[in-house]
């Protein structure tokens, strides 16, 4: 699939969604978040309620399938019930997989390593950080948990939590965009290196 999105479920984490969009905004990333049910307004788990840039139906009617590169990436927050209701999303699964298999990047932060990323194929040895207790089905598919901010192994980056969801955008700019763009946004939000 080429292109970047953010999918949003009923229950999605607030903090780890948006803050994550707005870096990769900032760096220059064309994200869209997409609701992964045809209305546009989803609730995050603390009620905040966000408008989503396109519903499923719109995002199915524009996505390119026709392949991917690591520059495009799938993006998915944690959040409860946020998190399983997209590991619960069979075509948005398939959808995850074929890109991940097309050369494509999947993040995933928080609960969603543990329930939406430990859905693909070829996890063995990679290196992963996600929210603690919810490593059990990555290590399971034997790959490697590492307690970090932020983690990037191949075409998979992890995000531990809401508290380091900056990082997880950093990390997933840096992965498109190279480290100049990650000091540009770090430098513009006053995070020091």
């Amino acid at each position: 699939m080429k292109g970047s999105y953010l999918f949003l479920a009923e229950g999605f984490e607030e903090t780890e969604a948006l803050a994550t969009l707005d870096v990769l905004r900032r760096g220059g990333l064309a994200v869209k978040t997409v609701s992964i049910n045809d209305k546009a307004e989803v609730a995050g788990s603390h009620s905040i309620r966000t408008v989503a840039d396109l519903t499923w139906s719109e995002f199915k009617a524009e996505a390119d399938f026709s392949g991917a590169s690591s520059e495009n990436v799938l993006i998915f927050p944690g959040g409860m019930p946020g998190t399983k209701n997209l590991a619960a999303d069979a075509p948005l699964m398939d959808i995850m997989k074929e890109h991940y298999n097309a050369g494509g990047t999947v993040a995933a932060i928080c609960a969603a390593p543990g329930l939406v990323a430990s859905q693909l194929d070829g996890l063995e040895g990679k290196k992963f950080t996600c929210f603690d207790g919810f490593q059990e089905h990555m290590l399971a598919k034997g790959a490697v948990y590492t307690k970090a901010p932020a983690v990037t192994d191949g075409n998979l980056v992890t995000g531990r939590g809401a508290g380091c969801a900056i990082e997880f955008g950093l990390a997933i700019l840096g992965h498109v965009s190279g480290a100049e763009a990650v000091a540009k946004v770090r430098q513009g939000l006053m995070i020091a290196d």
